[in-house]
């Protein structure tokens, strides 16, 4: 899946953000309001994780009141140290699909933001990846192309299946950084690259069609088409 958490304590956005990528969802984060409802509006998430006080002067049911009056019914998780039942009522009215109060036990709320993305699909978890004639099975985390198995590394998995949830999309160092690798920094080294390589040497070199592009000056993208 593919998640949006709006967090401003870093301690507990790292924590959430650790949990979920180990999960194997892929994770954006804002540590403000504006940034979370601009997020929300401008890209697609499976579900948001949105703490109710913010900073910015937009907290967490302005955001979700705002997303409900664009039509954008993307389920939301509502975080709060407000644990009395007229502030969890709050929550609700204002668009919140649960309300999960501080201190948390991240598998309840792994369990809860997973139950909400099952209830909001009529198709249930999405459990494999397709792009052309490569499939990766989440559940198994296995991949084949045109039905052989690749055998890939933790990390090689995960670089791959950030990719093929990106199919079609130039996606920058930037986004790989923080989306595989869980750097906010660039550390100056080529372990992109050097990743990127291995992975071509496996999904594209043994087939006849590269589906693992490099966009000059921006990033990568995965295509069954040259972009």
């Amino acid at each position: 899946m593919r998640i949006l958490l709006v967090e401003d304590d870093k301690d507990v956005a790292a924590f959430i953000v650790k949990g979920l990528r180990e999960a194997g969802h892929v994770v954006e984060h804002a540590d403000n309001g504006r940034d979370g409802l601009f997020l929300a509006a401008s890209e697609n998430f499976d579900a948001i994780i949105l703490d109710r006080m913010l900073p910015g002067g937009i907290d967490g049911l302005r955001v979700v009141d705002t997303l409900r009056s664009q039509n954008n019914n993307t389920p939301v998780l509502i975080l709060s140290a407000l644990a009395e039942v007229d502030e969890r009522i709050r929550g609700l009215k204002a668009g919140g699909d649960d309300y999960l109060t501080k201190p948390f036990v991240f598998a309840e709320l792994l369990a809860r933001v997973e139950a909400l993305t099952r209830r909001s699909r009529n198709e249930g978890p999405q459990t494999k990846l397709t792009v052309a004639d490569l499939e990766m099975d989440l559940l198994s985390r296995t991949v084949k192309r045109a039905g052989k198995k690749i055998d890939l590394q933790p990390r090689e998995f995960r670089l791959l299946e950030y990719l093929m949830r990106h199919a079609g999309q130039v996606v920058t160092r930037t986004m790989l950084l923080e989306g595989v690798w869980d750097y906010h920094f660039d550390p100056q080294t080529n372990v992109i690259d050097v990743h990127v390589s291995r992975l071509r040497q496996k999904i594209d070199k043994p087939f006849g069609t590269p589906l693992i592009h490099t966009i000059r000056n921006a990033g990568y993208m995965l295509s069954a088409e040259a972009p």
